[in-house]
């Protein structure tokens, strides 16, 4: 798998906490700024979910921004903050302001999505785009723990003993469709991030139902969904289409949780495509 070409970064933010991030330029003429905001779970970070997408933005002429969330990656993990949308909503804008980008493309998955979808709705004018991979935020919490994959990930919390290297390589399993996209590289790197991690995002995690909300969106939307996710239920791709008035939906069996490592090619097509039919980015 692709190593992080780009060097670290870090922030502060008015609160002094610290935020890290990598930007990748485009190749050549600059067509936009894309920002990729992973999902949850033990041993997430930006690079790690988008590490086969990044090079297909840039060599298309995208500027990408890659950053953890708080309490992932390299980035800040309070255990005196409840991790609200409204708190991640503040480290995405704050990777905006940092970095002087008013008008961004939106790449998000799962809790990812969630964010995505927060943003675009309370800073509209911020975000010019939403590219959207089975996101969260759109059913009630116990809708979620319904799922096989929730239920395992809450089984064992984070930074508890039972919580092994090999209780991880079945979680990540969990993720996909086709276990084999899950090797031994992608477990140990996982692995050494959740070594810095701790239980308390997870525990106090508080993300609303925004399916309501759906229809205040302004910006046009691409979704993707597998029909085998165990995490996010796919029904929920109805709710974005019935609801949004400007939305492209890719729905793809034999495909889990994350499509943008399940199927990379397609995905990063797909994405390219849509933003050049009609990025504003």
């Amino acid at each position: 798998m692709p190593s992080n070409p780009a060097s670290p970064q870090f922030l502060t933010t008015p609160r002094g906490l610290s935020l890290h991030y990598t930007d990748h330029p485009a190749d050549g003429p600059e067509r936009g700024t894309v920002v990729f905001i992973h999902g949850s779970g033990p041993g997430a970070s930006g690079w790690s979910n988008f590490k086969n997408n990044i090079a297909a933005f840039q060599a298309d002429g995208h500027r990408c921004v890659v950053y953890d969330q708080w309490g992932y990656g390299k980035t800040d993990k309070p255990t005196d903050i409840d991790y609200t949308l409204e708190f991640f909503v503040e480290g995405l804008l704050a990777v905006l302001d940092t970095l002087q980008l008013d008008r961004v493309t939106l790449v998000g998955n799962s809790l990812g999505g969630a964010v995505a979808l927060g943003t675009a709705l309370e800073h509209a004018d911020r975000v010019s785009n939403l590219v959207l991979m089975a996101p969260g935020g759109i059913e009630n919490k116990a809708a979620y723990f319904a799922m096989e994959g929730i239920q395992t990930m809450v089984k064992h919390p984070m930074g508890s003993p039972e919580f092994t290297r090999d209780v991880l390589a079945n979680l990540l399993t969990l993720l996909v469709f086709d276990p084999e996209v899950i090797d031994e590289e992608l477990i140990g790197e996982r692995w050494a991030t959740l070594q810095g991690q701790n239980a308390h995002v997870l525990a106090t995690m508080a993300i609303p139902d925004l399916s309501h909300d759906l229809a205040r969106l302004t910006q046009p939307v691409l979704v993707f969904w597998g029909t085998e996710d165990k995490f996010c239920p796919p029904e929920g791709v109805w709710k974005i289409l019935s609801s949004a008035d400007r939305v492209q939906a890719e729905v793809l069996n034999r495909c889990g949780h994350w499509v943008m490592a399940e199927y990379p090619q397609l995905f990063n097509r797909r994405c390219l495509d849509f933003l050049g039919a009609g990025s504003t980015a």
